[in-house]
């Protein structure tokens, strides 16, 4: 197969059917050949990432990674993109590890921000304890001049329920709660837009989205880099990808 890029997912299942749905909708296709190449790795059993990062005696999730990035190295796709924002702990290191870009989903989804919505001054962010716990989002915010909340420990809980108790365990979006999440941060820290740090949060805004709120959907956002350079490899142009970012 040639011009294809390659996803590596599993973390968990749920949130890379997700990206797969997504990319596959929003491709402009009237026939099967229309729709894009791609490799879809999802290594469901890469150890948990919060776990780790949160307890290095815990199994790392490193090891697992760089594997599937070595591996699909051989194939020489276009770009690789990893569909799990807490696994961008080790981003530098599996960077170095293959001359295939890879786009960083972070760092994408904060110029986003910043392009799309250069108004906005306070932001919360919302994502499992190992993405609050490791910075990769509060770096990033931090390095575009934001001022940011990550809630109080009540909302961070509530946040990781529904990562975990609802989705990951019980295979099913509340959207009851996630709309309370998104409220909270909105009303009571004053968040002017709200980022979705962890790929189930992206799970759960295709499943109960709502207007209200401006909500900055890093999953969402990648899917659409994801189409625009794919499309940018089928019609033989060449990439510009520094640091993650599409350039």
């Amino acid at each position: 197969m040639r011009d294809f890029f390659t996803v590596i997912g599993g973390m968990g299942t749920a949130a890379t059917e997700s990206y797969i749905r997504l990319l596959n909708q929003r491709t402009p296709a009237t026939k099967d050949q229309d729709f894009l190449n791609y490799i879809l790795v999802n290594h469901a059993t890469v150890p948990d990432r919060t776990n780790y990062i949160l307890d290095h005696q815990q199994p790392s999730f490193y090891p697992d990674l760089l594997e599937d990035i070595q591996q699909q190295s051989l194939l020489k796709p276009a770009f690789m993109v990893i569909i799990c924002n807490t696994a961008h702990y080790f981003y530098d290191e599996l960077q170095k590890a293959t001359s295939v870009p890879l786009l960083h989903m972070p760092r994408i989804a904060i110029t986003h921000l910043k392009t799309h919505y250069p108004q906005i001054q306070r932001v919360g962010l919302i994502a499992t304890q190992g993405t609050l716990a490791d910075g990769i989002y509060e770096q990033e915010l931090r390095a575009q001049g934001y001022d940011y909340t990550l809630g109080d420990q009540a909302l961070q809980d509530e946040v990781m329920r529904l990562i975990y108790d609802d989705i990951k365990i019980k295979g099913q979006v509340n959207a009851q709660r996630y709309q309370q999440i998104l409220q909270r941060m909105q009303t009571d820290f004053g968040a002017e837009a709200i980022v979705l740090g962890c790929t189930e949060l992206s799970l759960a805004e295709e499943k109960a989205g709502h207007q209200e709120y401006c909500v900055i959907d890093a999953q969402s956002i990648i899917v659409d880099k994801s189409l625009e350079l794919a499309l940018k490899v089928r019609a033989g142009k060449n990439l510009t990808i520094n640091h993650g970012l599409v350039q």
